[in-house]
């Protein structure tokens, strides 16, 4: 299998692009990583944005790691995006992930993932309300696949995620989803995420990551890599006792064939979790997952 990481780890700490270069290569014995939007932002100034995207490129040539995409990251996720109740939150929506594709080819990476927004309390329980902003949905990211491919993007990788206001959230409607999107510019894929596929609040027998790979395997395109207890969304480095094992990562994924896809570690810390701790769990972790997965 393949082993790469999520920048999450370094958010609000490890920001400057050759230090962070450097602590990826050297520290933690990583070749492949995703940029997360928290550290550079697709909002930004597009002159200054660039300036900055191409020197993080840079800083990763240099060390030897490869940019292999970006994703969205948690700021990105506080908001309703492409399933916002009106219009007009859309159409912004639509247009910050356009400007997302910018930023990814800046920093000369070939995918953009994303979670791609989330339903109000009303809409999500109106199923009228719920399939016509489905279809908005299918139709803007249609659209940003096209902006995707001027931009020479090769996927777009959607991210399922443990809630049922949010598309999509379960192994069939990831399917559905992935069927509906048939014919895109360019492909559209799944990021499926340990995590959220294990939550057994929202999924009850289907928090089993065999059946995810199982029923989403032709579509995967990702994986994001967490420890987790099943009851939360945890996102905890292995150095916490959880129900995630070397053994069952092996195993899921020899079995679903998916040894090729990148499985990439997202460790999502508290903001105030003291920076060595953090830096520490995160060598054991690293150098745990390279023993123990053989990678």
């Amino acid at each position: 299998m393949k082993l790469g990481l999520n920048l999450s780890f370094a958010v609000k700490r490890w920001v400057e692009p050759e230090r962070l270069a450097a602590l990826v290569k050297h520290d933690f014995a990583t070749d492949h990583v995703q940029v997360t939007w928290d550290l550079i932002d697709p909002w930004w100034p597009a002159e200054q944005r660039g300036a900055y995207a191409r020197r993080f490129r840079e800083a990763f040539e240099r060390a030897g790691v490869v940019i292999d995409s970006t994703f969205s990251g948690l700021a990105a996720y506080s908001y309703p995006q492409l399933l916002a109740p009106d219009e007009l939150q859309r159409g912004i929506a639509l247009q910050f992930f356009k400007r997302a594709v910018d930023m990814t080819a800046e920093l000369g990476a070939e995918v953009m993932g994303t979670a791609i927004g989330a339903l109000s309390y009303d809409d999500a329980r109106n199923p009228q309300r719920r399939e016509f902003l489905y279809q908005d949905m299918l139709k803007n990211i249609r659209m940003i696949a096209a902006h995707g491919k001027e931009r020479g993007l090769k996927e777009i990788h959607i991210e399922a995620t443990p809630l049922f206001t949010e598309i999509p959230h379960s192994p069939s409607v990831s399917v559905q989803m992935m069927e509906d999107l048939k014919g895109t510019e360019i492909p559209v894929r799944l990021l499926i995420d340990w995590g959220h596929a294990l939550y057994r609040p929202l999924l009850g027998d289907e928090a089993d990551i065999a059946l995810w790979f199982h029923i989403c395997g032709p579509y995967i395109g990702a994986i994001h890599l967490q420890q987790t207890d099943g009851e939360w969304d945890r996102h905890w480095d292995f150095t916490k006792e959880g129900i995630v094992t070397p053994e069952l990562i092996k195993k899921a994924t020899k079995v679903a064939g998916l040894d090729e896809i990148t499985q990439y570690l997202e460790v999502c810390t508290a903001i105030e979790d003291d920076d060595d701790q953090v830096y520490a769990r995160m060598k054991q972790t690293m150098d745990y997952l390279h023993r123990e997965l053989g990678v």
